[in-house]
């Protein structure tokens, strides 16, 4: 487990020292409610959809910006570290308090206080879940563009914190571009407004800075957010393929005839088994893979592009292609879609999400070579992406209890990642860099880009304070990261032979 030395020195009780006059300081502040530091009350917070582990010292639970100033002013001088966490919804570990300190709950800041139609702008606390939003939003025919499959339980602020990504980011953009302004707590307790109410203001972005940043520059407490009409017309399509490849060939077949889907989605074989009998959407269990494909617009341009999407859909192979006729098959086959990680949590002890982005021209050789590098370490392994911008969730499935069988799990998703980065890609393309990836960073970024980003967090006032042993590798008394830690764990079992 990580250290940080920005923790404080342990106490003959087994807490840091000092732990009794924190808890009474955050208590004053916060009133006593709002503050939980009793070991079993802190065990529901010591991970996120991770397979990470680490408990909080305290964790609070602000109700207004105010109370948030008051509990990072408290922590600093304490010589406490600082992180913050929506709904726990995270799958990179960027929730996970590994250096201890405190938490910083934020989800009974969960009002939705504005929504002007008009301007089509609306403004949120970080607390308020994605598709409570889209909800409230509907009856005037807006919606908020960014749609993580968490949206049932992931929050705003963390769709910020993460910039946060989903079906449709292939046409609509991933989560800062529907970002307008930003209220933050900021190291100190110092509290700051970037960006407004337009799409664009004088000066330097550092609204667009703050969003993927993770919680290592500051706390979110309001966030203004653009808002899109829904769209007069869509058709969602279903294309049915041999092989993961063949599925693959299509989407840039798709892509090449200058239509830009805003949504282009595939499950393979092993996932489809596990969602077919839960939703019966409709996909054939003995498909290779399929792709969920949706354009929209006006009605006459969606009938044309639908056209053309079969047209290429075929020609790449397709052994079938259906449109949904109804809004309850349109419905039935997203929902195939947003439950497949919990038809996979149900069918396997333990699996671990990966988020890897590559070309879209390399998805064939890419997809065949995650499936070698999974049956070669032994693991099942089902695939649930956004393929049209090259967005790749392998989920690998193990039991836990296995000997050995985590640090090969790990070791296993070190080499798939490799494998997105050598084919030109990046190591995640929504989840964040978190604690799972750090160690991964030095293989895109030069010592310079590193330096630069550890820059602005210093800038910041942040430094290894706020949400320390994240995003960037290195770190006073953080370990390198999971990847890393799989690899000396394999090397001290083999030198042990």
């Amino acid at each position: 487990m990580a250290t940080s030395s920005a923790a404080a020195p342990v106490a003959p009780s087994g807490q840091p020292a000092g732990h009794e006059a924190l808890v009474r300081d955050l208590e004053q502040a916060l009133g006593a409610a709002s503050v939980l530091h009793a070991p079993e009350d802190l065990i529901a917070f010591e991970y996120d959809a991770t397979i990470e582990r680490a408990l909080p010292e305290v964790a609070v639970f602000p109700e207004s910006t105010e109370q948030v100033a008051a509990a990072v002013r408290i922590a600093e001088a304490h010589q406490r570290p600082v992180v913050p966490r929506g709904s726990g919804s995270g799958l990179s570990g960027g929730a996970v308090p590994v250096a201890g300190g405190v938490l910083v709950v934020m989800t009974k800041m969960d009002r939705i206080i504005e929504v002007d139609p008009v301007n089509r702008v609306a403004v949120v606390q970080p607390g308020v879940v994605n598709l409570g939003l889209q909800e409230a939003l509907a009856p005037h025919g807006l919606l908020f563009a960014p749609d993580p499959s968490s949206q049932r339980v992931c929050t705003i602020g963390g769709n910020v914190a993460n910039n946060s990504g989903g079906p449709h980011t292939l046409a609509h953009g991933s989560t800062v571009n529907h970002i307008l302004g930003l209220e933050v707590v900021l190291p100190g307790g110092r509290v700051t407004r970037l960006g407004g109410r337009l799409v664009d203001v004088p000066g330097i972005d550092l609204r667009g800075l703050l969003v993927g940043s993770e919680g290592t520059l500051g706390i979110v407490t309001e966030i203004t957010v653009r808002l899109v009409r829904v769209a007069p017309a869509v058709r969602t399509l279903v294309a049915v393929f041999d092989s993961v490849e063949a599925a693959s060939e299509a989407v840039s077949a798709i892509i090449r005839r200058g239509l830009i889907p805003v949504a282009l989605e595939m499950l393979d074989r092993e996932i489809i088994r596990l969602v077919e009998p839960r939703i019966h959407a409709g996909y054939p269990l003995d498909a290779g893979a399929v792709l969920l494909i949706e354009v929209e617009g006006l009605a006459e341009s969606v009938e044309a592009d639908a056209a053309t999407v079969e047209d290429a859909c075929v020609l790449a192979g397709a052994t079938e292609v259906r449109v949904a006729r109804t809004a309850a098959e349109r419905e039935r086959l997203w929902e195939a879609r947003k439950v497949g990680i919990g038809a996979i949590g149900a069918a396997s002890p333990a699996f671990y999400l990966l988020d890897g982005v590559v070309p879209r021209t390399r998805l064939p050789a890419v997809m065949r070579d995650v499936l070698e590098t999974s049956a070669r370490f032994g693991f099942r392994v089902a695939n649930i992406f956004h393929a049209g911008d090259g967005n790749l969730h392998p989920n690998l499935m193990f039991d836990p209890e296995e000997p050995g069988a985590t640090a090969r799990v790990l070791e296993c998703a070190e080499a798939i990642m490799r494998l997105c980065v050598d084919a030109g890609g990046a190591v995640t393309g929504e989840h964040g860099i978190g604690f799972e990836k750090r160690s991964y960073m030095e293989w895109i970024f030069s010592p310079a880009d590193l330096a630069a980003m550890h820059a602005v967090r210093v800038a910041f006032g942040g430094a290894e304070r706020f949400n320390p042993c994240k995003v960037l590798p290195g770190g006073h008394g953080c370990s390198p990261g999971h990847g890393a830690e799989a690899l000396a764990v394999m090397r001290r079992g083999a030198d042990s032979v």
